[in-house]
């Protein structure tokens, strides 16, 4: 069984920051991509961005390139949030691949976290 458990969601005023982290147990010989998704109730699932288990390779979505940045320490990934927007408003979901590769096809991620919700005010 794999578990992934998100923190670190809440309230900020646009222009601030967040960081999200995403704890995993469960598959101590794995070497799979983890990945951030968020979703609102107007909008599909959306891929934020993922990085491999070891940190070398990393993804972002054009909407938040620059704003955003994915890392990996040990079992932890975290989602540092800068410069936030008001439609950066979801719910944040961290998920694991059955690959090791970073992709961005939310299909590719059996495992997900509950989620974390982040509201940004204008």
């Amino acid at each position: 069984q794999v578990d992934l458990v998100e923190s670190g969601g809440g309230l900020v005023q646009a222009g601030g920051s967040l960081r999200l982290s995403c704890t995993t147990s469960g598959r101590p010989s794995a070497e799979h991509a983890i990945a951030w998704f968020r979703q609102t109730p107007e909008k599909r699932r959306e891929f934020v961005a993922a990085v491999s288990k070891t940190g070398t390779f990393k993804n972002h979505a054009n909407a938040v390139k620059g704003r955003f940045a994915i890392s990996v320490a040990g079992n932890t990934i975290y989602l540092q949030m800068d410069s936030l927007k008001p439609e950066d408003s979801a719910v944040y979901y961290c998920a694991e691949s059955q690959f090791q590769t970073p992709t961005r096809d939310w299909t590719d991620y059996p495992y997900w976290g509950q989620g974390t919700q982040v509201t940004v005010s204008s």
